[in-house]
């Protein structure tokens, strides 16, 4: 577990392992004077101190040291009990004694600072990891200012402080910017004056060193997109590696908000483009797909009015038949553009309600067969089928350009048929006919706007095709991805295709909040 910050780590010889074992090695040693000589009791005295010294610094090693060599020489070493040597070999003891404890002291206290190093290294290692690993799975990485700030507080043990600029071209005296931890005034100026030059100030950083704080830009590619305060790092003895540490945590999050607000920008351009694209096709179909059947309607409207007196009553019911005829084309056209662009555009609203699939297909089936071809419908609807949760007008939009489609390309003489059944946790609503059929290759193309089929069936049934504008198709799939469904084509065994849309079936406590108006 880590300090917690502003919280300063108690100093190694407040511990009390190296006293403890000094204790325990002058016990050992005065226990053990009666049998062993003089030179192995200093060699006891010397592995206490090296490994008191595994927890003492160095000048606190090296004292201790030598007043346990002081005490032997009291202790132990003739004359007993002062401080006087009466042998040289005994003075050389104690003087070797007293190189090598420092010796054996210095060489532990070196490699017990080795091993913090590597500790504060891997530490850093890891905490850069664990940032950048949070910061890739994060779709708003300003969401994440405060895991920043306290990586920064955890790294530094000091008060720190965030600001976050919440958009390209944002600046840092903005409303929007997202400030984390507090701030005084001048400290807020130094925040912003680091975004806007984009580099570090501070102590040791050649810009404003008189300041007693470190100022850190969050960098992006070309752009700064925040900055971080830490405090009170005038004194910090390794400042310029910790500062390496804490500026690459800053620039992570640097660049994971501007790949961030990149990506966002690219969205919305998208979807721009995808909506310009949409409003071109629309205008390409009025253009193009319009014109036949508003010929149609001004020609027969042109002979009612100019020769109608020298039409009989059946040449004046074609002609009005063939204008109304023509009028329903130009309507459902109408409808099938205007839904697609409205089902292509972001976050569409339903108006979904429960609803039961007997009245939609029965609504279908009357307007349906008012028309002569409209007989050979054959409908069937699985008995106890639930209700649906779904936009009437939408469904029975979409069941009609199926059935359209299926009476237009299927012989007169069979017939179409339209069902309803459940099917595992969905509804399946399908149309299928006996017509030519689509090759395989058009399987998924046939769903995009303004496609009509392959050529060959084009050839086949040309009047039929050229009625069509691509559209149908292209708004039943988007009506099935809207409810959260999909519709497939599927060749059928003896011929013909089976269009079928699987929409979701919920429970009536799972139900959704009804939605508003879109």
């Amino acid at each position: 577990m880590s300090t917690p910050p502003n919280t300063p780590a108690a100093p190694r010889w407040h511990s009390a392992r190296p006293w403890f074992t000094w204790l325990v090695g002058w016990a050992l040693m005065l226990a053990l004077a009666p049998r062993l000589d003089l030179a192995n009791l200093a060699m006891v005295l010397m592995l206490t101190s090296a490994v008191a010294s595994l927890w003492l610094p160095g000048g606190i090693s090296a004292g201790a040291s030598a007043v346990a060599v002081i005490a032997f020489n009291w202790a132990f070493v003739p004359p007993r009990f002062t401080l006087t040597v009466d042998l040289h070999q005994h003075a050389l003891l104690l003087l070797a004694m007293l190189v090598v404890n420092w010796i054996i002291s210095g060489l532990v206290i070196r490699q017990r600072q080795l091993a913090d190093a590597a500790r504060q290294v891997a530490e850093r290692e890891m905490r850069l990891r664990t940032w950048g690993d949070t910061l890739r799975d994060a779709v708003d990485p300003a969401a994440h200012a405060s895991a920043l700030h306290a990586a920064l507080a955890d790294a530094t043990q000091a008060p720190v402080a965030v600001a976050v600029l919440r958009g390209l071209g944002a600046q840092p005296e903005d409303d929007s910017t997202l400030h984390v931890g507090p701030v005084n005034d001048e400290q807020r100026a130094g925040l912003a004056v680091c975004i806007r030059d984009g580099r570090a100030m501070g102590s040791g950083t050649g810009r404003y060193d008189e300041l007693p704080d470190w100022y850190l830009p969050l960098r992006g590619r070309g752009v700064t997109l925040g900055a971080a305060l830490v405090c009170g790092m005038g004194t910090e003895r390794n400042g310029l590696e910790l500062r390496t540490h804490l500026q690459a945590l800053c620039d992570q999050m640097g660049s994971a908000l501007h790949r961030s607000l990149i990506t966002a920008q690219e969205l919305q351009a998208r979807e721009q483009a995808q909506l310009q694209a949409t409003r071109n096709a629309l205008l390409a179909a009025i253009s193009h797909d319009y014109r036949t059947p508003l010929a149609t309607i001004m020609g027969a409207a042109s002979a009612l009015h100019d020769q109608a007196d020298k039409l009989d009553a059946g040449q004046r019911r074609r002609l009005a038949g063939g204008i109304v005829e023509e009028a329903e084309r130009l309507s459902r056209l109408t409808d099938n553009t205007l839904q697609l662009a409205r089902l292509d555009a972001p976050a569409v609203q339903l108006r979904c309600d429960w609803e039961s699939a007997e009245e939609i297909v029965g609504a279908v089936l009357r307007r349906a067969r008012r028309r002569p071809e409209g007989a050979r419908i054959k409908a069937w609807i699985e008995p106890a089928m639930p209700l649906l949760w779904c936009d009437a007008l939408l469904v029975s939009q979409l069941l009609e350009n199926l059935l359209d489609n299926a009476l237009k390309y299927s012989p007169a003489e069979s017939a179409v048929s339209l069902q309803v059944r459940r099917q595992s946790s969905e509804a399946l609503l399908s149309v299928c006919d006996r017509g030519p059929g689509i090759a395989p290759a058009w399987h998924e193309r046939v769903f995009e706007v303004f496609q009509r089929g392959d050529e060959s069936l084009r050839d086949r049934n040309l009047e039929a095709r050229s009625q069509g504008a691509g559209v149908g198709l292209a708004v039943c799939r988007a009506i099935a991805r809207a409810h959260g469904g999909e519709l497939r084509l599927r060749a059928r065994a003896h011929g013909g295709s089976c269009f079928e849309c699987a929409l979701p079936l919920r429970e009536l406590q799972d139900a959704p909040p009804e939605e508003g108006p879109p």
